[in-house]
């Protein structure tokens, strides 16, 4: 990965909660490696001359800053090194979080409303479904492709390191499994792609949020709820998923294998190809879904 720009560095610092003067003026300080004045900060950082001290006053107050005075009329200005002010804002950030973890609860009011926030693309669906593996303190349900799985691993890890309760559905190969990981093995995953056409992303956590959502090719829609009765619907696909596998593994593979392709009672319930799909893809009322596909029924 290519080294950062001055300007992105000035942004996250602002992500931070630095103003944007004051990250330009403490980048011109790292960046300079010696005291500078105010005139120096002003010129090399672009932060108006008006402004500068009152800037480098504002660095000082955070601890960002250090005056240094090289004479009685003479005072410039030093960085704090990099990452003594990073582990000063961890330390920060980590106090507050900690703070607000406990004290918000207590402000809180009951919900009245029940969210129900639609999802439009694959980088809105993985993001909403990180916060929710993130939220989990007990338990942990996923199901999924290795594709949408993957990106989720880091932070899935860290709840089960925290001791969640991890229990995950893989249509695929999964080398790396994490928590309790089960290969869905009814059908293939390609089988099963074609019968519910996308691949089918279900999160939920401690039985309160959920994501479910699918994704065709580049294009993905779903929904975010922490409505009570969609997210056991969701929390009992998954665990249904696992309980037909481990009634699975008490058949012979060929036993298994006839049974699961020939019941009739089976085969009706998986006739309609591709279903699950178009009900994710009309997303808001007013929008379009794509047509109901009849194809083959129950080939598979």
């Amino acid at each position: 990965m290519g080294r950062m720009s001055q300007q992105s560095v000035i942004e996250e610092l602002q992500r931070l909660g630095m103003s944007g003067y004051e990250a330009k003026a403490y980048v011109a300080l790292v960046a300079a490696g010696t005291p500078l004045n105010g005139y120096e900060v002003a010129k090399r950082s672009g932060v108006p001359r008006s402004t500068v001290y009152e800037t480098l006053a504002k660095l000082v107050g955070r601890g960002a800053a250090y005056e240094v005075r090289a004479g009685e009329a003479s005072v410039g200005y030093i960085s704090l090194p990099p990452s003594a002010l990073l582990d000063r804002m961890r330390r920060d950030f980590d106090h507050s979080i900690d703070t607000l973890r406990e004290a918000l609860p207590q402000v809180a009011s009951p919900p009245q409303v029940r969210l129900v926030h639609n999802l439009s693309d694959r980088e809105s669906l993985l993001a909403r479904a990180e916060d929710v593996v993130a939220a989990a303190r007990d338990d942990l349900f996923l199901s999924g492709w290795p594709a949408e799985i993957e990106p989720l691993k880091p932070v899935v890890r860290r709840a089960d390191a925290e001791g969640v309760d991890v229990s995950v559905v893989m249509f695929g190969d999964d080398p790396d499994p994490v928590g309790t990981t089960i290969p869905h093995r009814f059908s293939t995953p390609e089988v099963a792609l074609e019968n519910l056409g996308c691949r089918l992303l279900v999160v939920a956590a401690d039985r309160e949020q959920a994501v479910i959502g699918g994704v065709v090719n580049g294009d993905a829609w779903g929904v975010y709820t922490d409505d009570p009765a969609v997210v056991l619907v969701a929390v009992e696909y998954v665990r249904h998923d696992i309980a037909m596998h481990l009634i699975a593994e008490k058949f012979s593979p060929e036993d298994f294998e006839s049974f699961w392709t020939s019941d009739p009672a089976l085969r009706r319930l998986r006739a309609d190809h591709g279903i699950p799909a178009a009900l994710l893809a009309r997303g808001p009322v007013g929008t379009t879904a794509p047509p109901r596909r009849n194809g083959r029924r129950g080939q598979n």
